[in-house]
């Protein structure tokens, strides 16, 4: 609604609900502040609702024809000209810098909005809500949609269609930011639907959007009309160089090793979101106060704004169930519950919940019920006593008669039946349900399936359970069930993310989470990931991150996916943990292990007879999470976390309350680790068979353009002509080759070898081609464009009158470099090779040693060998083999003036007298 504080008029109507019979006796009102001159409502009024009114049902037809009717009535009064609001702007400290906030300028006709601007970065937020509520439920029916726009940064987008669509994940990431901590915040029983959308203006590549866009949406929904209770505001934490900083540049925060996003109130915290490396408990809780202390100076500032500027509340739009609806619940359906409560499995606990509340509904909606304490009659009132007087019926009770008076017995008036709407039923029913689930674990100290707080549900695991996957593994804990599907690939696989910086970005790891409707055993739609699905699987994503081995000592692509088979809380942890179990099925060689855990807490216990304390609860189930006041998960190991995100469902939670459910957290991550180690079948910790083999080489740079050739025709030829799967060239060297066998690996290293040798005097270049035959001698191609000379008396160790007479042009002979000259020349030698001329050369170095040494010639021939062949400069597979049986093997070769080829080959198969993986790590053997 929209409401101008000048010309306001107020409207009160009766709700015509179908839902409330016409004898209940429940009768609500609502209160619309709406402003007469606002077009959608005077276009409207022109219309007659003609064409609008065939789309609406007929409650919303009525009431908006009443709206009309109001506006029509008002019109004459209110037509005077409007004037204009000024722009309004406040510098609010944030940080070692101030982000500018103004209102009144952009999107004067939503209920709020606002521009709040960092640097050169902008961020538009509006508020509107729909004239009409809408049904009442127990979600409040907000959404947010947040949108990074590519003109922001001076940019398009990079597909066929040059305008922004879809969301991208982390524009979803940042709604769900926006909307978590902005939820606890609004009254109940408020049911207009509320939109807030918000748009990056500009982006100046250094202060991110993402905390801006969370505090301009809390101010703009605070100068709007929509009732909440306090203004929300966000920012962000780092730690570079044991320093925090709030709100640190994009620069900043390469170099930080914490990434924390707070939102809150003046007083205490809704939301904070976070990834560190194995950060511990006592720095989390120093960055939340530092982000704590920030939030509140936004907040004071804020409310000085709202004062100044903001919109009146509709207060008077509120509906709420009767609160004698609440204590009818309690004596129908009491009892019962308590019994329900106790089932420990999910399932049959939901469905006799579910007979409970038709039960209930049957009752209250359609046949009536009187309380217990109406049923026996109510006294009458000196009036009620006049007014039966003069009825014509009088009742008499046997033996009341004395002596010719009539005494007069008036009975007692029973009360009708109460009849309530279905909805209310169902909103209560829930809040009850609720209320004895706190209750039972308050003042029993037992939960639903029998724990204490502290208690965790059992858990087991096994690993290889797919035999094609690269590895899996099955997570249990409880009635939570979670498989986990790792794939290995090469830079193919990655990611690509599309941003705001001119810049591609590739993710080589990635965790996608899935949760579809037959975990809870329900039927449902399947198509595209929902929010929920992206914000579960980055968290879990977020918490492997700080394990994984870089690429240089592990260059694969990895992929994970997690699949809740079953559900009843927790799975987004139970992803974590079956996700680092996969991790080491597959081979990847992980630092650690590590675990994760979701918090939950009662608040006010002193509501149910405990001390007042809150009560941290250990290992949520599903009913303890929707019941609970906080949802707080936790991923990391002993020592430190690497994740971590929290929700509050009332209002908000202070310090020292966080710090009992970090060290609480952490009892529960040693226990789910222990645990996780005791995993049948354990994981292999070996690179699949299935999976590709990865060679990694070193070229020089200047090289790499000969590799990929004119418009990448050499590397494809080599494709083609060797089998492998993929050629990937760095600027810096790095040439990554994939194959699924080693002979191609081979067949491609040989290739590229001979593209980018440095020719060095000594080497023996074998099955060469001549090029061409001269009077003097030959020329011979040792490698692609390198040829070099063999003179005619290099060429055979007897004497030849002419080169031609003994060989021609495509001839293959075995050379050795003797000589490269100053310009770059090549001089070969075929003599050296030959076995005569060997067989010389040996005896005379033989007999040498022979006199310094006292070596056997054995050794001397091995020493020989050594000395002039180089195990680089290979044609064929026969003479460097690559292992079989290695499964990470990283061969490297003395490079000379630093121009030599080093590379590393992956296999697939471990063995051991050789290479293998242990503890998840690489052993080389």
């Amino acid at each position: 609604m929209l409401a101008n504080p000048s010309t306001s008029t107020t409207l009160h109507y009766r709700s015509n609900s179908t839902h409330n019979p016409p004898f209940s006796h429940t009768n609500h009102r609502c209160k619309l502040s709406l402003s007469p001159n606002c077009p959608r409502f005077t276009n409207f009024a022109k219309s007659k609702c003609s064409s609008l009114s065939l789309l609406l049902s007929r409650r919303k037809r009525e009431r908006l024809v009443t709206v009309v009717k109001a506006f029509e009535d008002t019109s004459a009064v209110n037509d005077g000209p409007q004037s204009l609001h000024q722009p309004i702007s406040v510098k609010i400290p944030v940080g070692d810098r101030h982000i500018m906030v103004e209102t009144g300028h952009l999107g004067r006709q939503a209920s709020g909005s606002v521009t709040v601007t960092d640097g050169e970065t902008i961020i538009y937020t509006s508020v509107c809500l729909d004239d009409v509520p809408s049904e009442p439920s127990d979600f409040y029916p907000l959404s947010v949609n947040y949108q990074e726009r590519f003109s922001a940064a001076g940019r398009t987008s990079g597909g066929f269609f040059k305008r922004e669509g879809r969301l991208k994940d982390h524009e979803v990431l940042i709604c769900r930011l926006i909307d978590r901590p902005l939820r606890p915040t609004m009254l109940k029983g408020f049911y207009h639907e509320t939109q807030i959308l918000s748009w990056v203006l500009s982006y100046d590549g250094l202060h991110s959007p993402d905390s801006l866009a969370v505090t301009a949406a809390g101010i703009a929904l605070a100068l709007s009309e929509v009732p909440n209770t306090k203004v929300i505001a966000g920012v962000r934490v780092g730690l570079v160089d044991d320093k925090f900083i709030v709100n640190p540049t994009t620069k900043e925060m390469e170099e930080s090793k914490l990434d924390l996003l707070l939102a809150g109130t003046d007083s205490a915290i809704f939301m904070i979101e976070g990834y560190c490396n194995f950060l511990p408990e006592e720095k989390l809780l120093e960055a939340v106060q530092i982000g704590q202390d920030a939030v509140r100076t936004i907040c004071n500032e804020v409310n000085a704004l709202v004062k100044k500027c903001g919109k009146p509340k509709m207060l008077d739009a509120i509906k709420l169930p009767p609160p004698e609806l609440y204590k009818h619940m309690e004596e129908i359906a009491g009892d019962e519950l308590v019994k329900v409560l106790q089932i420990r499995n999910k399932v049959p606990r939901r469905k006799a919940l579910q007979s409970l509340e038709e039960k209930v509904l049957s009752i209250l909606t359609e046949k009536g019920y009187v309380s217990k304490d109406q049923s026996f009659g109510i006294p009458e009132t000196v009036a009620d006593l006049l007014e039966i007087e003069e009825e014509d019926e009088e009742v008499v009770v046997d033996g009341e008669v004395d002596e010719g008076d009539v005494h007069i017995k008036p009975n007692g008036r029973r009360s009708s039946p109460s009849l309530f709407s279905e909805v209310d039923v169902k909103l209560v029913f829930k809040e009850v349900t609720s209320k004895f689930l706190r209750r039972r674990i308050v003042e029993g100290g037992k939960r639903s399936d029998g724990r204490t707080p502290e208690g965790i549900r059992p858990i087991d695991s096994s690993c290889g359970l797919l035999p094609r996957a690269h590895g899996s593994a099955l997570f249990t804990r409880g009635e939570t069930q979670s498989l986990a599907v790792v794939t290995l690939g090469d830079k193919q696989m990655a990611q690509r993310v599309d941003n705001l910086v001119d810049e591609e970005e590739f993710k080589r790891f990635y965790l996608q989470y899935s949760f579809p409707p037959s975990c809870v055993g329900e039927v449902g739609r399947i198509g595209a990931p929902s929010r929920r699905e992206i914000g579960h699987g980055m968290l879990a994503e977020r918490a492997l991150e700080p394990i994984l081995p870089s690429e240089n000592d592990f260059p694969y692509t990895v992929r994970v996916e997690s699949t809740i088979t079953e559900s009843n809380g927790s799975s987004s942890m139970a992803s974590v943990c079956g996700g680092c179990l996969a991790l080491q099925d597959a081979g990847v060689p992980v630092k650690c292990m590590i675990a994760g855990i979701a918090m939950g807490m009662v608040l006010d216990t002193g509501e149910f007879g405990g001390d007042g304390t809150p009560l941290i609860l250990s290992d949520i189930t599903g009913s303890e999470d929707a019941s609970g006041d906080m949802d707080f998960k936790v991923a990391g190991n002993e020592d430190g976390v690497t994740a971590f995100q929290m929700d509050i469902k009332v209002g908000g939670i202070t310090l020292p309350v966080m710090r009992t459910a970090l060290l609480q957290a952490r009892d529960g991550r040693k226990h789910i680790l222990a645990e996780m180690l005791k995993c049948s079948p354990s994981p292999s910790k070996r690179l699949s068979k299935y999976a590709p083999l990865i060679h990694v080489m070193k070229v020089n740079p200047e090289k790499v353009n000969i590799i990929i050739g004119s418009g990448g025709k050499k590397v494809k030829s080599i494709i083609e002509e060797t089998g492998v799967e993929a050629i990937d060239t760095q600027d810096d060297g790095i040439v990554k080759i994939t194959a699924k066998d080693l002979s191609s690996i081979e067949k491609s290293i040989s290739i590229i070898s001979r593209l980018t040798m440095v020719p060095t005097v000594g080497d023996i270049y074998k099955n060469c081609e001549i090029k061409s035959v001269a009077p003097y001698g030959v020329f011979v191609e040792i490698a692609p464009g390198h040829e070099g000379l063999c003179h005619i008396s290099e060429l055979s160790s007897n004497w030849l009158p002419k080169a031609e007479d003994a060989f021609k042009v495509g001839d293959r002979v075995d050379v050795k470099l003797i000589e490269v000259n100053g310009k770059g020349q090549l001089r070969l030698s075929r003599k050296a090779l030959l076995p005569e001329a060997t067989s010389e050369k040996s005896s005379a170095e033989q007999q040498a040693r022979d006199l310094t040494e006292g070596n056997t010639e054995q050794s001397k021939d091995k020493s020989r060998a050594t000395k002039f062949v180089n195990p680089t400069k290979v044609e064929s597979v026969e003479d460097a083999p690559l292992s079989k049986k290695k499964a990470y093997k990283r061969l490297t070769s003395s490079a000379r003036d630093g121009l030599k080829n080093s590379s590393t080959t992956v296999s697939s198969i471990a063995s051991k007298d050789e290479n293998s993986l242990v503890n998840g790590e690489a052993k080389i053997g």
